[in-house]
């Protein structure tokens, strides 16, 4: 478990001038140092292939892209920031390990390193190698790697890039980062789950008739295109996200919270997941519609994607879980870009009474209680229960019972603000470890080599007719955004 204390450290993040440091791991970053959890001894070096972008510049760089201003920031970024340009050779690398170095000795830094991967996946193999080549693989304290997602595109290449990491880094040492999982609302599926007997005495095939997961965004594939197309939503969304979300949902109660426990009860999850057939999957890709009022253009038609891409922007799935807890209960999942509106959520449909008490007073139809777990936006839960309405005649209405995080407790943090602060305590809870990457993609990898049908839908809809077929032939029907707030 992580200590109260933050070592002192030096960040290394390669890929340093990118979009993900400058919206993301500088902004955590700085939050994280003004609220005093890094305790004051640290210093951040970006490694990028400018090799004329000299400290100065760079500091000037980081501060235009960092939200706040004024004097502290400028000193903030003045006493922390350092830029080295590598192009990628031996020589380069060997310079990174003597900047590192000099940098260390400024700050009378232990040896404690952070080694972030802000770099397109393909690039992950060669500077693995070549940090290992350096010997930036050790130090005289402590040296973790942080990978980006997404970690493999199939279960070979995610089989080839674990032996590389394996090589030179321990997997103590090795961090597969999923910002999902830092999210407050999906760490608290744990302690929704365990911390209420009441919920969990009912999270069995005894109580439940399905579960639903649905991460759906209204956005196209904006500027991320060149990169979409080659990937599509199986590997951009389904593999990591969606899979994360399933584990903990379906995962056994491990034995303690702590990293091993917990990703040891998340792979047994995976590895009990039956096979997917055919019939149980669904692939979409958008065309023309609108959102919000507005026209917008179908995927073939967007900036630098070939118009005659078979990619898919959309997935819905059927998962069966093999295990004494969950037989005979189906898993959905769903995810798609230009969908009606921008939602993550997890639907929890229990079984209804087994005898409808209320036929003799004129036919009122129970509906099943249904939990709806909103991890964004409007973040909370909602517990949707049958009441009788005033008056008569006698009926029946469903409404919420409701939670709202915002309401309860402010502002949330951000979700690399979490994780960022994990890997520097060393705790790899939220973390993706190499078995579970692999058994993700043990799973999936047969869809993405199995020729398929890519269905259309209007964009600002909620996917292909096929993918309500997929749910319906069981008796039921996609949950939309249920509201947590009142």
């Amino acid at each position: 478990m992580p200590s109260d204390r933050v070592d002192p450290h030096l960040f290394v993040i390669v890929g340093g001038t990118g979009d993900l440091t400058r919206r993301k791991l500088l902004p955590a970053l700085h939050r994280l140092g003004a609220q005093g959890l890094l305790d004051g001894n640290y210093a951040i070096l970006g490694v990028s292939r400018d090799t004329e972008l000299d400290d100065d510049r760079f500091r000037e760089w980081a501060r235009d892209g960092l939200e706040t201003g004024g004097a502290h920031l400028r000193s903030w970024c003045d006493d922390r920031l350092y830029h080295i340009g590598v192009r990628g050779d031996e020589a380069s690398y060997r310079a990174l390990a003597a900047r590192i170095a000099e940098i260390e000795q400024r700050h009378e830094l232990p040896g404690n390193r952070v080694i972030y991967l802000a770099l397109p996946p393909a690039a992950f193999p060669g500077t693995i190698t070549a940090l290992g080549g350096a010997k930036l693989n050790r130090s005289d304290g402590w040296t973790r790697l942080v990978i980006e997602k997404p970690f493999g595109r199939d279960l070979a290449s995610a089989q080839k890039l674990n032996a590389v990491a394996h090589q030179y880094f321990d997997e103590r040492q090795l961090y597969r980062i999923d910002h999902y999982l830092g999210k407050e609302t999906v760490q608290n599926l744990l302690v929704f789950r365990f911390a209420n007997a009441m919920f969990e005495s009912l999270w069995n095939r005894d109580r439940v008739a399905n579960v639903q997961i649905s991460v759906a965004e209204n956005l196209g594939v904006e500027d991320r295109a060149g990169y979409y197309d080659r990937v599509g939503a199986l590997r951009d969304m389904v593999q990591n996200h969606l899979t994360q979300l399933l584990s903990l949902i379906g995962m056994e109660v491990p034995v303690s919270y702590d990293a091993e426990a917990v990703r040891y009860e998340k792979v047994k999850l995976l590895r009990s997941i039956a096979p997917v057939e055919p019939h149980d999957v669904v692939f979409g890709q958008y065309t023309e519609g609108n959102i919000n009022g507005a026209p917008v253009v179908g995927y073939r038609h967007e900036p630098d994607v070939p118009n005659d891409t078979n990619t898919e922007t959309f997935v819905a799935l059927r998962l069966q879980i093999d295990t004494w807890r969950w037989q005979g209960v189906p898993f959905y999942i769903r995810t798609g870009k230009r969908m009606e509106s921008r939602l993550t959520q997890i639907a929890v449909t229990f079984r209804q009474p087994p005898v409808c008490l209320f036929d003799s007073l004129g036919g009122c139809p129970m509906n099943p209680n249904v939990l709806i777990l909103t991890i964004q936006p409007d973040e909370g839960f909602a517990l949707c229960i049958d009441v009788k309405t005033p008056g008569e005649p006698f009926a029946l209405q469903t409404l919420p019972l409701r939670f709202q995080y915002r309401e309860a407790f402010g502002d949330i943090p951000d979700a690399y603000q979490t994780l960022l602060l994990d890997v520097l305590n060393g705790d790899q809870t939220l973390f993706v470890h190499a078995d579970e990457a692999e058994a993700a993609w043990r799973l999936y990898t047969p869809l993405l080599e199995r020729s398929a049908d890519v269905h259309p839908y209007a964009a600002g809809t909620w996917g292909p007719t096929l993918a309500d077929d997929l749910i319906t032939r069981d008796g039921y029907r996609w949950y939309g955004p249920i509201r947590v707030s009142a």
